[in-house]
């Protein structure tokens, strides 16, 4: 952004705060997207966060570590919703259409993993595939820190599929990819990216005909925060919790009642997460649409999950209470899911599509009005 215009619209930002989100989220679209977002935030600023970014996930080794409490509801709830769909797991969602890919595309398999961090899930997924038969495959793992990358390199080395992992140093905001791609992975990182124009349409000039875009995110409000219509519902929810388990173990404050809190403020944690889907549904079709969660997004993460105890039978009965007024609103249209496993094709796409039944990609994007 060039600078009269930062100091044009600098006296303004606290006023903007102040106004409703249906007010906001155009004006944000509007100085994130269409003008150009790592532009638009400036050279200086996008460094520091970067900086801010690699900070904090260079001794990360541990990055998508969740409390027990999570595994129960996964478990109990989530993972027959997904065996109906073919897979278990995130690692199996990939590899089960990896190996697809590979089987209709008749050539050796050419993947690229977008913010791979330590390239752990993809170390798994290598196994998985190997395990299934598929071996002529390569997964460029593309990360901007290098720390996390050579922690991959070494990992991929002992799990014995060095040859199939392939780390490159390179900013998703500004991917240029080399050639054309059977596969494009982002697994949990999309709601890092700021530029995602920009990358939605790299990855389009990237892939195939015949390719696949594989994804795994978080679709929520921006910086992870709690949409009004949600929170109020949460807030029903949070006045049952014994006081001990309202203490955020990350953050580490008591919240009476749970707090808004952005996590996108230093580097890039949620930047742009409420913008994803829109975006997805605008430039892409999708094959796979399986989207979930919301309510229960609080109770079973890193800042109160620890808390609960999934062997207690009060703590269990409480989280399949929460996840079944979750899907209840869901399915009414009240709220809508923070979480996608999607596999999306280029235009014009004439294939098969699947999503949970009510749920389909365009029913799912929050509106401004709401």
């Amino acid at each position: 952004m060039s600078t009269w215009k930062r100091r044009l619209l600098e006296p303004l930002r606290p006023v903007a705060r102040l106004l409703p989100e249906a007010v906001k989220m155009p004006l944000r679209a509007w100085m994130a997207g269409r003008i150009g977002p790592v532009s638009a935030m400036g050279e200086d600023q996008y460094a520091q966060r970067v900086a801010a970014e690699n900070a904090i996930f260079a001794d990360q080794v541990e990055v998508h570590d969740l409390p027990p409490i999570f595994h129960y509801w996964s478990n109990r709830w989530l993972r027959p919703e997904m065996e109906a769909f073919g897979f278990s797991n995130p690692d199996e969602f990939f590899a089960h259409y990896l190996q697809r890919t590979r089987a209709e595309c008749a050539r050796p398999l050419r993947v690229a993993s977008l913010g791979c961090g330590n390239c752990d899930s993809e170390v798994r997924i290598a196994r998985l595939l190997l395990e299934r038969g598929v071996r002529d495959f390569t997964i460029e793992c593309v990360d901007i820190n290098t720390a996390m990358l050579e922690r991959g390199r070494r990992l991929a080395a002992e799990a014995g599929v060095g040859e199939h992992i392939r780390p490159v140093q390179g900013d998703f905001n500004r991917w240029q990819p080399q050639g054309s791609h059977d596969a494009i992975m982002a697994n949990q990182s999309l709601h890092h990216v700021v530029n995602l124009e920009g990358l939605f349409a790299a990855i389009d000039a990237a892939l195939a005909p015949d390719g696949r875009f594989i994804t795994a995110d978080i679709i929520g409000r921006n910086g992870h925060m709690r949409w009004p219509e949600a929170m109020a519902i949460i807030h029903e929810y949070w006045r049952e919790l014994p006081r001990p388990y309202r203490r955020n173990v990350q953050l580490r404050r008591h919240e009476k009642l749970l707090k808004y809190w952005d996590c996108s403020i230093a580097g890039f944690e949620g930047i742009r997460a409420q913008d994803i889907l829109p975006l997805l549904v605008e430039r892409f079709d999708f094959e796979l649409f399986f989207a979930f969660g919301n309510l229960i997004d609080p109770f079973i993460d890193r800042s109160f999950g620890p808390h609960f105890d999934a062997d207690a039978e009060w703590d269990r009965d409480f989280i399949d209470r929460v996840h079944l007024r979750d899907e209840a609103e869901l399915q009414a249209g009240t709220i809508t899911p923070t979480h996608l496993l999607g596999v999306l094709r280029k235009r014009p796409y004439a294939g098969e599509r699947r999503s949970r039944a009510g749920l389909e990609p365009a029913r799912c994007v929050r509106r401004a009005e709401a």
